[in-house]
């Protein structure tokens, strides 16, 4: 059984994109502040002096009160969410014109760039409840691991939940080719290889492609390329950012970039066919997962070899079970007619994973 995952944090409403408010006129800062905007995913609105009536100042989640605009707003309502922004870090009455504006904090760029952008970005994606994020690593090679992932990404979108599939495993045959995606416009892991600091989600998701109902992130056939941790924490958090559901496709091997993967996972499913060698390999990969996941359950498959069985395996690997991968005995052919893993809901597979997610879901609230 697959046991409920409960997180503490709230849902955000879907598709809502709060837009910030920015009260300048100083061109210099105003270039700065709609760079930082674009970068977070925010499209503000912008005033000279604060809006007229208080309905605009109001309802904006951030406003952004340049330095030059503060004398303009000593006489606004009192509002929570208020920043001063300036560009001189030595101004002594930078901080007598935040009190008199009720501002909760003073930011001055360039300094403060990547804590504004942080902000902005939390207003305009929404701080709500992350994605429930799992993985699937393979006990051995061809255990079926990326076949399921896709298959739980598919099934997963079937239930009309966001659904990001990423695939972490550079060396792998590429899962856009499971999904028959080779071709789809979007953006690959080389295209995201140099990314640090905050990646904001709505870019994200909006710049893969989408492939029955899921977005991919995948690579492209072109020399393979080493993924910094970096990239890798900021790309993962941005994807879970938005809530829904992240199935992450692991390589059995552990760098760093892998690490960062596993230590973003709320759960790791590890797949291992029922024979003594791929119990023997997958302890292995179990042991070095299990030093950063907190939550790996085993799944098993079948057909299962003399003296071995789903119980035994668990008890040998010291994981919980999680269930039985079934065959899918059409699954070339339903690849072969552009059919994704677990694409007939009807499937074996299909079934599978429907139970699958009904279960992890329990108490999960993945929006």
């Amino acid at each position: 059984m697959v046991a409920p995952i409960t997180t503490g944090r709230t849902p955000t409403a879907e598709g809502q994109r709060p837009a910030p408010l920015i009260v300048s006129d100083d061109p210099v800062l105003l270039d700065d502040l709609l760079r930082l905007c674009a970068a977070a995913g925010a499209h503000p609105d912008v005033h000279p002096a604060p809006p007229c009536g208080r309905a605009a100042w109001d309802a904006a989640p951030l406003v952004l009160v340049g330095a030059d605009a503060a004398v303009r707003c000593r006489d606004v309502a009192r509002r929570r969410g208020i920043l001063l922004i300036g560009r001189d870090q030595d101004d002594p009455d930078v901080w007598r014109r935040a009190v008199e504006i009720g501002a909760e904090d003073v930011l001055c760029l360039p300094d403060a760039e990547t804590r504004l952008v942080d902000r902005i970005a939390d207003v305009a994606e929404g701080v709500g409840r992350q994605a429930l994020t799992v993985g699937v690593l393979g006990g051995r090679g061809g255990a079926g691991a990326s076949t399921l992932a896709c298959a739980l990404a598919v099934g997963a979108a079937r239930t009309s939940r966001r659904t990001v599939l990423v695939d972490g495993d550079p060396l792998g045959g590429g899962l856009d080719v499971l999904l028959g995606g080779e071709q789809a416009d979007g953006m690959r892991w080389p295209d995201l290889a140099a990314s640090t600091g905050r990646v904001a989600g709505t870019a994200l998701e909006e710049s893969l492609p989408l492939l029955h109902g899921v977005r991919l992130l995948s690579w492209d056939r072109g020399q393979s390329v080493a993924l910094p941790p970096e990239a890798v924490r900021s790309v993962l958090a941005a994807a879970r950012r938005r809530g829904g559901i992240v199935v992450v496709d692991l390589p059995r091997r552990t760098d760093d970039a892998t690490v960062e993967a596993l230590a973003q996972l709320d759960m790791g499913l590890l797949v291992v066919p029922g024979e003594l060698k791929a119990v023997a390999a997958a302890r292995r990969v179990a042991e070095t997962a299990a030093m950063v996941l907190g939550d790996l359950r085993l799944l098993t498959r079948g057909p299962y070899r003399a003296g071995v069985d789903p119980e035994w395996m668990a008890h040998v690997l010291g994981l919980p079970l999680a269930g039985e991968v079934p065959e899918e005995p059409r699954l070339p052919a339903a690849l072969d007619e552009g059919l994704p893993p677990g694409g007939a809901a009807s499937g074996p597979l299909g079934r599978f994973c429907a139970a699958f997610w009904q279960r992890a879901l329990v108490g999960s609230g993945a929006s």
